[in-house]
């Protein structure tokens, strides 16, 4: 019940503010080097992604550290949503028990 009034409200008062995003290109960080599997995967939706919102997508891979660089690199960009982290459970959750 709970859940429900609030998607409800979100989207009486959400659509606004939905309907201006994205007025910029989208960075995609995949934490890994180019031409791996994670790569391919996040390059076909970032594709998807593209064509539904409209605005390009960008993938900016940023290999290295255990996926911990592309990362800590998404983690300190501004909080603006227009960068976006592809992550997996190696940065995510392995990486910081590690370090």
């Amino acid at each position: 019940m709970k859940r429900t009034v609030l998607f409800l409200i979100s989207l009486v008062f959400g659509t606004g503010a939905f309907a201006q995003y994205p007025t910029k290109p989208v960075r995609l960080v995949v934490p890994f080097p180019a031409g791996e599997s994670v790569d391919a995967t996040a390059r076909l939706v970032a594709q998807s992604w593209s064509t539904a919102l409209g605005q390009q997508i960008l993938v900016d891979n940023r290999g290295g550290a255990g996926g911990t660089i592309g990362s800590e690199a998404v983690a300190k960009s501004a909080p603006d949503g227009y960068t976006i982290l592809w992550g997996n459970v190696g940065p995510l959750a392995i990486g910081p028990g590690l370090y």
